[in-house]
Formats: structure tokens, sequence, C-alpha cells
């Protein structure tokens, strides 16, 4: 467990020191383990249920096998700026007027931001990788700590990790 927890903070500093739009950052980071994957993946199939959406039981399965998750995300994350159209509006200024919705994540949010994000998580996964944990990106575990209050940011990601003779993330 102790080369879990040395991998999985590696992938934090990975995703910390990966390259963000215009050097401002706005990635959160966490680590979970230990009874916080069984009351999440406990959780996951309450949500799952009660949103009556499919496959949250199956991950749910995954985290409860995993050794930690990674939490990787984003809050308050200012437009960039460019003014590209990416996020829907015509200009950044237009995105931040807009009312936050609060779905399974709270948005919208600036597409360089959430590009920022997911080369934040690219790096982490890469560090995994290169020490042979197995992982896997995944969107429902983000829905469901954001659901618990676990963190507060507004678009999360959870990466859970586990070294075992077989990936438990293929095969399903």
């Amino acid at each position: 467990m102790e080369a879990m927890d040395l991998v999985a903070q590696l992938m934090i500093i990975s995703a910390t020191t990966a390259p963000k739009s215009k050097g401002e950052n706005y990635v959160c980071t966490q680590i979970l383990k230990g009874k916080d994957l069984k009351t999440l993946a406990k959780k996951m199939i309450e949500f799952g249920i009660k949103k009556e959406k499919k496959d949250f039981d199956r991950d749910a399965k995954n985290v409860s096998a995993s050794d930690a998750v990674v939490l990787i995300g984003i809050k308050d994350a200012k437009p960039l700026g460019l003014n590209c159209g990416a996020c829907g509006y015509t200009d950044c200024s237009s995105l931040s007027l807009q009312k936050k919705k609060d779905v399974d994540f709270m948005g919208p949010v600036c597409a360089f931001r959430t590009l920022d994000m997911g080369i934040a998580i690219g790096s982490a996964v890469k560090t995994a990788s290169m020490f042979n944990v197995d992982n896997r990106i995944m969107y429902r575990v983000g829905a469901v700590v954001r659901y618990m209050k676990i963190v507060d940011w507004d678009f999360i990601m959870g990466i859970p990790l586990s070294a075992t003779g077989k990936n438990i993330y293929f095969d399903r």
C-alpha cells in the first residue's frame, strides 16, 4: 500500500505541473483511499439507481476493489479570453454572464480550462502507467464525488488505481 500511496502522490504532482493555458491553474486534486472507497462505491450504486443511469454499479465494483482513487477537477475556472466560441457562446464575457447549471457537473466551463483538466489527467495517468499501476479515468466517480460533496469543484474525473495480476478495469 505504501507504493500505491507514492504513485497516487506522484500522479498529483504530474497533474499539478502539467501545462495550463496562460499558466493559470484552476486544476484541483485529491486522493481517496481506505474506507472512503467503500463509501464511494456504495453511493455510486445508489446514485445510478436514483438517477436511472447505467453502469454506476459496474464502476462501483471497480472502485471498491481499488487501492486508491485520484480525483482531478477544476473549480471556478475563469474563461481564457480568446473569444473562440468553443464553449458555445460568442465571447468570453458572454460565458461569464451565464447562469451556472448544476447537473452531474457545474457548467458551462471554458473549453480551454476543460482542456487543461484533460492534460492534467493525461499527465497523471501517464505517471501511473510508468509505474505499471492499472487505472481508468471515470466520469461516474467524479459525478458521485460531487454529489456527495466530498469536494466542491465544478467538474471532476476520478482515476481508480489497482495493482493485481489482471487489470480490473477491463473485461468488465
